[in-house]
């Protein structure tokens, strides 16, 4: 039987600087969101949308970034879909889909990135929504 492949690759910017947290048994696990453009046809005219994507990054890696990542930054990373459900406060059962960093590429050092700052906003997250 062939095996299947999970393998996402995106380059984009950091919404905000990363969150870093430990399980309880010590492990670090930082989350980040990075915006990549899309291409759109409006009418006559093309525009860049923003695509939002949820980072999770474990271990050393989610120290490292939590470390060097900045808001506006540039990077690559390159990891897996992971899909998980969970039950929020009023009892309904909630989803989020993320991407599990395996590896992270700085494209350019802190503080240089060229985005304007309202590019970077991301969507609110409603933190009702998030299980940790």
């Amino acid at each position: 039987m062939a095996r299947g492949v999970n393998k996402v690759i995106l380059i984009g910017r950091l919404g905000a600087d990363p969150e870093i947290r430990y399980t309880q048994t010590g492990m670090a696990v930082a989350s980040f969101r990075i915006a990549t453009n899309n291409r759109v046809k409006r009418g006559e005219e093309w525009v860049e949308e923003p695509e939002w994507h949820r980072i999770v990054a474990w271990d050393k890696l989610a120290e490292i970034c939590s470390q060097y990542l900045k808001k506006g930054m540039l990077v690559y990373i390159e990891g897996q879909l992971r899909t998980r459900a969970w039950e929020d406060q009023d009892g309904n059962r909630r989803w989020t889909t993320e991407v599990h960093a395996r590896e992270m590429q700085m494209l350019e050092s802190k503080g240089s990135g060229s985005m304007e700052e309202s590019e970077l906003e991301p969507p609110p997250i409603d933190e009702d929504d998030v299980p940790f």
